[in-house]
């Protein structure tokens, strides 16, 4: 198979992909965002590769693009993909604008992630392939254009055999840019900042541009560096020239002083740009642009993990690629609103799960202060695009060459992961070890800065010591580091996988589970968070042992947000053992701490009261319609960030009750749990009180029957990029203006002006209506809609009508 040629490491800023292009001096680069009038077909007809192939009955659409996500669910498909259509191939075209001053300069393509196994082809000429669907690559596209002419763009992808137990999406799902520079330029993700030495006082920074020569003659060339700050005032400046050969390229490395450096870290995330000028023949012939971050880390055997000498606990989240409704096309505005909702719960990390995420997410997390698990693969198989024909060496080399040096710039990568839960690297099984350290060792090559680590989950092939091949302890689940810990104390522990608890949200149960496996034939899991797979365990679990061992950085909960595939406890042979044959398995997960469309579940507020301890929280479940159970036990639970609260129902006392801080029993640390009392309608009152004083209270009524519903805009203003998103909330309530809890309405959309539905859902894993239909029901009273701009400026405006109480209207301005 011919591959195009692996990377080196450039930043892409997120205003470069917001625009339809964007130049950094346009005498000495370009970059055009190509966005906009694609053709799509699915299948794979004849010839479609050609200059002058008829496509004009083919799909308009834009990028992203994952074709499956607006299909049509299989109810007695796959649950553990999603059951969604993404197995196939397809066919994408496109006119490329070729000025004609590009002729006497380079022309490269930039993919930053293509599901699966891309063919990349000009003018029906292949141009280079790819395999791995979730990496980035390039490729030099300059050879097989026609300057005098057209130039068509086409691109075959196929999923058919890619393997997921996730739904992995379809098509060409990230953005794709065209980079046009002269000759001599900074290669793609070329350059490469390190901070040898932070001092209070000054640091130590060290700047290395890989300069490529693609001129006729060898020539004499001259960096110029410069460190801006965050106003752009320059901070250090420095410069060295060497002399490149024709067709060669030299690494030009600058080392500057900054004096009284800005650190980066979770509370204020310095960053800082370094500006690098390549000069040939005193002319200036490309500008670039890399931001990075001053801070150290470091992972300690016995107290865990330290950002700039400071004791950090990870409180971290795993993230899917998918973004719900949208599926695995990709959103800055999606991720950015996905890492708003993990930090206001307390989050400080996240990590990717289990492959290379798009590099606008990386973007966010350094701008917002988020540390970063990087991981680049789930399993060494087809879930990475290894098939029986692939050349391992190769394949590791340049797919670790683009990983890191794509990433390698952001401060927020605290941490590199060469894979998941991979059995025969565990058990040295196939040369497993053998593939271990032909991965390490690539990742070292191209950052030695950073820690390594592979995520296990098998306990006892810790004996077999592949923690020597790396840096840090890293296990899923129920305590499994303990024999490794043991064997090798001198590592710090991360639990890259902890709780899996399971829950639905809005969903309760009676009686309360006994076992974490209590599961029943409702097809949905009690939201009084109790329950998990057998393999796994409940939050307050992590919280106990995390406290208890000192040694451990930090935990990454699976999962942040629900997503499509891997429905447990629901998959299709557990509803089969069940007995259910009438019943369809789920689509979606339940381990999410908030739902697949961004509503958090009760589980948000335990977790934000024990994460942000300084933020008033008080959370009461259930809810408290419970018609025909009046006189019969209906358990009441608060989450609060209290020590204590007194509980409250119709004005009478339950008794006051405290978090336990040593018991053996985690719930009773973590939650205040009333299991005893009965349901009268009326209300339910929570008073909260931390070291004797009160802290804040909150209240639950019963509603009426549902009156009317509202909506609410999270952004009422979004750019007119064709790529802003506004998620709207949906809401049933009751006519004095209580939620309605139980409201299931169904409601119609209407969205009109210059935007269009981007989808809709409302967090229910047995739900089997399309993601990007102009209808939704509400789940347990809630639903949302998610509009999406186009590229003019005015007004998007959306109606919502739900069947028997009414309508709301809501206006989104385009700017």
């Amino acid at each position: 198979m011919k591959f195009c040629t692996p990377g080196k490491l450039t930043l892409i800023l997120i205003s470069i992909f917001f625009s339809a292009f964007s130049t950094i001096n346009a005498q000495q680069r370009e970059i055009f965002n190509l966005q906009k009038e694609w053709k799509f077909i699915k299948g794979n007809p004849k010839h479609a590769a050609t200059l002058n192939f008829d496509d004009s009955n083919w799909e308009q659409v834009r990028i992203p693009h994952d074709w499956a996500i607006s299909e049509d669910f299989i109810i007695d498909g796959d649950g553990s993909t999603g059951k969604l259509p993404w197995k196939g191939e397809g066919w994408y075209r496109k006119e490329l604008k070729i000025q004609p001053s590009f002729k006497n300069k380079k022309v490269q393509l930039i993919f930053d992630g293509v599901m699966a196994f891309p063919e990349v082809y000009i003018n029906g000429e292949l141009v280079g392939k790819w395999d791995y669907g979730y990496n980035s690559f390039y490729l030099d596209i300059t050879d097989h254009l026609n300057f005098e002419g057209e130039n068509i763009l086409a691109v075959h992808a196929s999923t058919k055999e890619h393997d997921s137990r996730w739904y992995p999406g379809a098509g060409i799902y990230r953005k794709v840019q065209m980079l046009v520079t002269n000759p001599v330029h900074v290669s793609i993700w070329g350059t490469y900042v390190t901070t040898p030495i932070i001092k209070s006082h000054y640091a130590e920074v060290r700047i290395s541009n890989n300069i490529v020569n693609n001129s006729a003659e060898s020539d004499s060339i001259r960096v110029e560096q410069l460190i801006l700050d965050s106003q752009k005032n320059e901070v250090a400046k420095g410069s060295i020239t060497k002399t490149i050969k024709a067709g060669d390229d030299k690494d030009l490395e600058v080392t500057l002083q900054v004096t009284n450096p800005l650190l980066w870290d979770t509370q204020t995330p310095n960053l800082y740009t370094a500006l690098t000028n390549v000069y040939q023949n005193n002319k200036l012939v490309d500008q670039k642009e890399t931001t990075f971050g001053m801070r150290t880390i470091e992972f300690t055997a016995n107290d865990g993990f330290y950002l700039n000498n400071k004791r950090v606990q990870l409180k971290g989240v795993n993230l899917h690629h998918g973004h719900g409704p949208l599926g695995a096309a990709f959103y800055p505005r999606a991720a950015e609103r996905q890492l708003e909702i993990m930090k206001a719960m307390g989050v400080n990390a996240i990590r990717t799960s289990h492959n290379v995420a798009a590099p606008e997410l990386l973007e966010l997390c350094d701008k917002m202060g988020i540390l970063f698990f990087n991981e680049i693969f789930d399993k060494y198989d087809a879930k990475a695009g290894i098939t029986d024909t692939t050349d391992f060496d190769n394949f590791a080399h340049r797919n670790i060459q683009n990983f890191v040096r794509r990433d390698r710039n952001h401060p927020s990568v605290f941490i590199w992961s060469v894979g998941n839960e991979i059995h025969d690297v565990q058990a040295n099984i196939n040369n497993g070890f053998k593939r271990l350290h032909t991965m390490l060792n690539y990742v070292d090559k191209y950052d030695p800065t950073r820690p390594t680590t592979l995520v296990n989950d098998q306990m006892a092939n810790a004996a077999l010591r592949h923690f020597d091949y790396y840096d840090v302890h890293s296990w899923n689940y129920g305590r499994r580091y303990r024999l490794a810990r043991q064997l090798e104390p001198d590592k710090s522990v991360i639990i890259s996988e902890s709780a899996s608890t399971v829950s639905t949200r809005g969903f309760y149960e009676f009686p309360l589970a006994e076992e974490k496996t209590d599961f029943t034939k409702s097809l949905q899991v009690s939201s009084y968070d109790l329950n998990a797979p057998e393999w796994a365990e409940i939050s307050d679990d992590d919280f106990m042992w995390q406290q208890e061992e000192n040694y451990i950085a930090g935990e990454f909960v699976w999962t942040g947000f629900d997503y499509l595939g891997e429905p447990t406890p629901y998959t299709n042979a557990e509803v089969k053992k069940m007995g259910m044959k009438d019943k369809a398995a789920a689509r979606s997960s339940y381990f999410g701490i908030v739902d697949m469309v961004g509503i958090p579940k009760d589980r948000y507020f335990l977790y934000k009261s024990y994460w942000k301890p300084e933020e008033t929280t008080v959370h009461i479940l259930p809810h408290w319609n419970w018609k025909g159970k009046e006189g019969e036990t209906v358990p009441v639970f608060v989450y609060t960030n209290g020590d204590c609260a007194e509980l409250f129902i119709n004005g009478k006392s339950q008794g006051k009750k405290c978090k336990d801080p040593v018991s053996s029993n985690s719930t009773e640390r973590f939650r205040l749990m009333w299991k005893n009392t009965k349901y009268q309608p009326g209300e339910v009152k929570a008073v909260a009180y931390k070291n004797g004083k009160k802290i804040g209270e909150n209240t639950v009524k019963t509603a009426g029957e549902p009156h009317h519903i509202k909506l609410s805009a999270d952004r009422t203003r979004i750019q007119a990029n064709g790529m802003d998103l506004s998620y709207i909330l949906v809401e049933a309530f009751d006519k004095d203006g209580n939620p309605a809890p139980l409201a299931n309405n169904s409601i119609a959309i209407e969205v009109s002006g210059k935007g269009h539905l981007a989808g809709a859902g409302n967090g229910n894993p047995q739900s089997f209506d399309p993601l990007q239909d102009d209808e939704v029901d509400l789940f347990y009273g809630k639903a949302m809609i998610i509009v999406g701009s186009d590229f003019d400026a005015g007004t998007i405006n959306v109606t919502a009508q739900a069947k028997g109480i009414g309508k709301d209207s809501v206006k989104i301005n385009v700017e």
